[in-house]
């Protein structure tokens, strides 16, 4: 029992050490979403095809940076299908897209005006 108190003290110690110097690293002031959304950004795409029933949407797309995918026409499952009642095949779009469980699943798009 003392070998496992003596291992929680020195992990107790080295966390110490360590987490304060990690709040440091951060030298921006820039909040986690506003960081998260410049590492994902959105992606320019024309619509191609609106599957309104099943929630789908195929897209001509660029380049997905934060997936590192190239360009390329493929269809996405949209996780609000609310998001696809005025789109049309031909609209411009700017669109955020993830990888969940497998799949490609699109979190949002909003047409360029």
């Amino acid at each position: 029992m003392n070998s496992f108190k003596q291992f929680l003290s020195v992990s107790a110690v080295a966390l110490g050490i360590f987490l304060p110097m990690s709040g440091m690293a951060q030298t921006t002031s820039e909040s986690p979403k506003a960081q998260a959304s410049q590492q994902a950004s959105l992606t320019d795409g024309e619509i191609r095809k609106v599957d309104l029933d099943n929630g789908k949407v195929t897209i001509k797309h660029g380049d997905i940076k934060h997936l590192d995918m190239p360009g390329m026409t493929m269809v996405f499952t949209v996780r609000d299908k609310g998001q696809l009642t005025n789109l049309k095949p031909g609209d411009k779009v700017k669109f955020m897209v993830i990888q969940e469980g497998g799949k490609m699943i699109v979190t949002d798009i909003q047409p360029v005006r």
